[in-house]
């Protein structure tokens, strides 16, 4: 265990496990209210969604948990693997090189349409390298691991004897079974001034008042249900195909097991699927899904600094 230490925002952590697997915190069968009508048009239509039982863990996966399963593996992640060239025709093969997004403050205002300002591709950087050769984990074993693709995450998950949650028991657990509430705490990003969550402080991208970075798991407040991290520090990638809009039970295809089959919604040759959560980068001038109606489309094979995951059951 971890002793406890103070963020910049002042609260002190909850002392959390970063060796072994994750806690899992149990969440009972629900009905609950699903989407947003208020935001953004991905999260709409809300509705009435049904889960079943389930556990989710405590935390994202943390630098430490993912090291002991490369260590028991030999797990090698996508962002470390050679690159075929076959995959990218036309391509100069030298440009063809190990490595990820990483995202890099600008010195100063930039036109906030053009995502390319502020994230640039790091040869070299992976999980154990976050910002790219020169960088490691020292002082970040109870980080979120990041620069994971989704095989990286379900090869974790399936050597934990876990799994990745689905989108909505991921923004079920993440409502801390509290509705009608555009946060778990209310509907005030810093209520009275308190940093609940480990999101972007100050002018987006070039001045952060904040942590700057991903945060150790537990720097803030855990949601009523007990979960920490459900907003903020990182994205969290789920096992659900990413839809245009949601689809409401019975209006989609359903699949063997009763579940719709969002893979009929669509057309892209590249498999795109939901994240859940924010991060640290999400800031109100720039974006607000720092909520838990709030997705965002994410493809199986990226790998950038501010995406994780955590397992459910």
């Amino acid at each position: 265990m971890n002793d406890a230490v103070a963020g910049p925002a002042g609260p002190a952590r909850r002392a959390v496990r970063v060796r072994g697997l994750t806690d899992l915190v149990d969440i009972p069968a629900a009905t609950f209210h699903m989407g947003s009508d208020r935001f953004y048009p991905e999260e709409r239509p809300a509705h009435a969604r049904h889960v079943e039982a389930f556990a989710i863990e405590a935390h994202p996966v943390t630098n430490a948990q993912f090291g002991a399963f490369v260590a028991d593996t030999g797990y090698v992640t996508v962002a470390e693997r050679d690159i075929d060239p076959a995959d990218f025709p036309g391509a100069d093969p030298a440009d063809l090189v190990p490595g990820a997004l990483v995202f890099t403050p600008t010195a100063g205002p930039v036109d906030l349409r053009d995502w390319r300002a502020w994230w640039r591709y790091v040869p070299g950087a992976s999980w154990r390298h976050p910002r790219g050769p020169g960088s490691g984990l020292d002082g970040r074993p109870d980080h979120p691991v990041v620069h994971v693709a989704h095989a990286d995450a379900d090869a974790y998950a399936r050597w934990s004897g876990r799994r990745l949650p689905t989108e909505a028991e991921w923004e079920c657990a993440a409502r801390g079974g509290v509705e009608g509430l555009d946060y778990a705490w209310g509907d005030e990003l810093h209520p009275d001034g308190k940093i609940l969550a480990n999101t972007w402080i100050g002018k987006f991208p070039y001045q952060n008042e904040g942590w700057g970075s991903t945060s150790p798991v537990g720097s803030h407040p855990a949601n009523p249900l007990g979960l920490l991290d459900m907003i903020g520090n990182v994205w969290e990638r789920t096992v659900d195909v990413f839809t245009p809009r949601h689809v409401p039970p019975g209006l989609a295809t359903v699949t063997a097991d009763g579940r719709p089959d969002l893979l009929a919604a669509t057309t892209s040759p590249q498999v795109v699927r939901v994240t859940k959560g924010g991060s640290h980068l999400c800031s109100p001038q720039y974006c607000r899904r720092y909520r838990p109606a709030a997705r965002s489309p994410q493809s199986d094979d990226s790998a950038t600094s501010h995406l994780g995951f955590r397992c459910a059951v």
